[in-house]
């Protein structure tokens, strides 16, 4: 019986997943914000600067969520685009709080984690510590709903996501701290006493200050409690946008932990322009154009942030253009990748992590610790450069299902002197007919996409 009620809460979980995915796009993904605001703190600066170099980071969503295989928290928000199971939606959400006891991912193998990422070429890595549910994958003290205080909380790993960071520092990753500034489990933001119509606080603030002010205390707690306690941070990843860093006291957590703690710290607080969204994080989505200061692209491996049964992935290569693109256009990619409830990185994630891993170990010189420049895309060619601005890199990104066509073209940023492939080091032949470039594939090569390098003319 009980493991006929788990299939069902997976059947449920995916059926739920599939009728969400069809709407997110405009209920719940973050947009860019309007308009940038350059830090001044020179120690931000120089981390910024270190992260746009990185370019590849995994952004991890692992929770409650993942027990049954749904969508990160947004089943128990009574907003009406959600469709979720026939139960009724206190039933529902008595269940959702209820999986804190049956979270028990006893394989949990933080390493695993650090070294498949690595093997990906990944540099950076973001993790969710707490979305929108309010429960903590980390042990707070300001907080009993927690891993550690749930099946696994007799583990002597029940504190998460220590040893997440941990495994990732170890491996050199700059290290990110997701958290969500909603709590829809605390009781002084979705207060019991009224019901929860939407994604926000359930109260009027002016009626109910002495709530207001408890909510405001127990986010910058745990938010200190984090940035205090779990070691050096690089980011400090803020989600639901619809509170703001204002509301939660972020304007004095970081002049406190940027002086002590953390120094540099950059903080994201996504879509919140002004001076502590310190990059921009478009969700599921490449902007249009080239930007010149510092945003990231956050896109899902498969087409969930979490883990559900029967996911389809991406193939290495449509990541690899993904990523092609979004250097050309100067921003980062963290690519969503959701842990199974046992606590491991499923295998079909792996294959696909590996392959990326080996496109980039040929040919990351055209993606790591590179700037944009001027004349950056012509057709499927998308175009770096070094830091120096001597050295062009051209990509050809192969659309998946397509073969290596003889020759490519591309107008503009003109080569002189010797082209190579990055991979092998192998020239190439080239013509310039006007402003038009004509360059010859060798025979026999793999059926990916390829990377060039050359110098352009002045």
């Amino acid at each position: 019986m009980k493991n006929l009620k788990s299939l069902m809460a997976c059947l449920v979980g995916a059926t739920f997943a599939l009728n969400l995915n069809a709407q997110e796009e405009n209920s719940y993904v973050h947009e860019q914000s309007d308009g940038y605001e350059w830090p001044t703190d020179k120690e931000v600066l120089d981390k910024l600067d270190k992260w746009q170099d990185q370019k590849f980071g995994v952004l991890f969503h692992w929770g409650l969520y993942s027990v049954p295989g749904i969508v990160e928290s947004w089943s128990i928000c009574s907003e009406d685009w959600i469709t979720r199971s026939k139960d009724s939606y206190y039933d529902y959400k008595k269940w959702y709080w209820g999986l804190k006891d049956s979270f028990n991912p006893t394989e949990f193998d933080p390493k695993q984690w650090a070294d498949i990422m690595q093997d990906a070429g990944m540099k950076y890595m973001i993790f969710t510590t707490k979305h929108h549910d309010g429960f903590c994958m980390f042990d707070s003290k300001f907080s009993d709903f927690s891993i550690a205080n749930g099946a696994f909380g007799n583990d002597p790993r029940k504190d998460v996501a220590r040893h997440v960071f941990d495994a990732f520092r170890q491996k050199n990753f700059m290290i990110g701290c997701y958290f969500s500034k909603p709590d829809w489990h605390y009781e002084y933001y979705w207060n019991p006493y009224f019901d929860t119509p939407n994604r926000s606080i359930n109260y009027k603030k002016q009626n109910h200050p002495d709530w207001w002010k408890k909510y405001q205390e127990f986010t910058y707690n745990q938010m200190d409690e984090l940035m205090t306690n779990y070691g050096n941070f690089d980011i400090l990843w803020l989600d639901g946008g619809w509170e703001t860093g204002d509301d939660v006291g972020l304007n004095e957590l970081l002049a406190k932990v940027r002086t002590s703690t953390q120094p540099g710290l950059i903080s994201v607080d996504r879509t919140i322009r002004g001076k502590n969204e310190n990059y921009q994080t478009p969700e599921r989505s490449v902007p249009a154009k080239q930007i010149n200061h510092p945003w990231e692209s956050c896109i899902t491996l498969s087409d969930n942030w979490g883990w559900v049964p029967g996911s389809k992935f991406k193939t290495s290569n449509k990541v690899v253009n993904i990523l092609a693109e979004i250097t050309a256009k100067g921003g980062c990619l963290v690519l969503g990748v959701g842990p199974t409830p046992q606590g491991i990185i499923e295998p079909e994630v792996a294959e696909r992590l590996h392959g990326i891993g080996e496109w980039l170990r040929a040919n990351g010189k055209a993606i790591y610790n590179t700037r944009t420049t001027p004349m950056y895309n012509d057709g499927n060619v998308w175009f770096t450069a070094d830091k120096n601005g001597k050295t062009l890199y051209a990509v050809y990104a192969l659309p998946d299902g397509e073969t290596l066509p003889e020759t490519i073209e591309w107008t503009g940023n003109i080569p002189t002197g010797r082209m190579a492939l990055l991979k092998g080091n192998k020239s190439v032949k080239y013509a310039c007919k006007g402003d038009k470039v004509i360059v010859t594939l060798p025979k026999g090569l793999k059926n990916e996409s390829l990377a060039f390098s050359f110098t352009a003319k002045k």
